[in-house]
């Protein structure tokens, strides 16, 4: 079966959950039903039914979001086990870029994947490591600049960090537009209303910074997006998230930034998977990415 057996490209809704949930669990995935409930309400989702009536659901899905007009993300692109190999990944690939116009697109790409978007025209931007474990807080009485886990007001050199409130989310969404370079607000404003914990840095001028930790598996959370000034900033945020978050979390981090992994790693944080974030068109520089830590989700690039 070649991908012009398959059914049409269609748009997907929030009433395809159930299916696009399958399809994760088919490939050996987590469910993350709460990312594709997001994605799914503020992106848009493309798939192809199975055409195997005796085995309906999707034969696979991509999921595109933009960043206003010149800049998209593709995430979530899988293909089920039993149609891999027929071209259908490529096709859901070609028909994702056409829907993204002229936008630069970006992605992460794991290992398996990343041969498909190369020949796409995809080139490697920077990698990311998802560190994931039980955090675990400076021991009592050892410095700290991060003050203790889940303490209110903590204070931090740039400020104070603080639960964030709904009268808070506007000055959120200016400082996250003028750490990314471009409009997050669909999702972010989503993103505010499932998050388990959101937090926010105050600083005498202003919300300086803010981060969030929403749970996509039961088990664990993510903290993200994370936006800091600067590195301890960073840190006082995921420390804060943290101790008022129950059970491990996950951080997306790069690597090649020496603020956070080795702090991470050393508060009990294991890097378990790696993915390398990849780009197709010209990647304009734009905002403050030393004020980015960690992504929404890495179906977000």
């Amino acid at each position: 079966m070649t991908s012009e057996q398959f059914p049409p490209i269609r748009r997907l809704c929030p009433d395809d959950l159930g299916r696009c949930v399958a399809l994760s669990v088919d490939r050996g995935w987590s469910p993350e039903r709460a990312k594709w409930a997001l994605l799914l309400e503020c992106s848009e989702a493309f798939g192809v039914d199975a055409p195997d009536e005796a085995r309906p659901g999707l034969a696979g899905a991509v999921v595109l979001t933009r960043w206003g007009p010149d800049l998209a993300s593709v995430g979530m692109m899988l293909v089920a086990t039993r149609y891999g190999g027929r071209g259908l990944g490529r096709a859901l690939m070609e028909h994702v870029l056409d829907a993204a116009g002229g936008a630069t697109v970006t992605l992460f790409a794991t290992d398996m994947g990343r041969p498909l978007y190369e020949k796409l025209g995809f080139v490697p931007v920077r990698r990311s490591v998802s560190f994931t474990g039980t955090f675990r807080p400076s021991r009592p009485g050892r410095p700290s600049q991060v003050g203790q886990v889940g303490q209110v007001g903590t204070s931090v050199g740039s400020g104070a960090i603080r639960p964030a409130t709904d009268a808070d989310l506007p000055s959120i969404l200016t400082a996250d537009r003028a750490a990314f370079g471009a409009d997050r607000g669909p999702v972010l404003t989503r993103l505010a209303g499932l998050a388990e914990h959101l937090a926010v840095l105050e600083t005498a001028q202003g919300i300086g910074g803010y981060a969030a930790a929403w749970r996509n598996l039961p088990s664990s959370a993510i903290v993200g997006p994370l936006v800091a000034p600067d590195p301890e900033a960073a840190k006082g945020l995921i420390t804060d998230l943290a101790g008022r978050t129950p059970g491990p979390i996950r951080l997306d981090l790069d690597p090649d930034r020496p603020e956070l992994p080795g702090w991470a790693h050393a508060h009990g944080l294991e890097p378990v998977s790696r993915t390398t974030v990849m780009a197709r068109g010209e990647l304009a520089e734009r905002g403050a990415p030393d004020r980015l830590y960690t992504p929404i989700s890495i179906a977000l690039a």
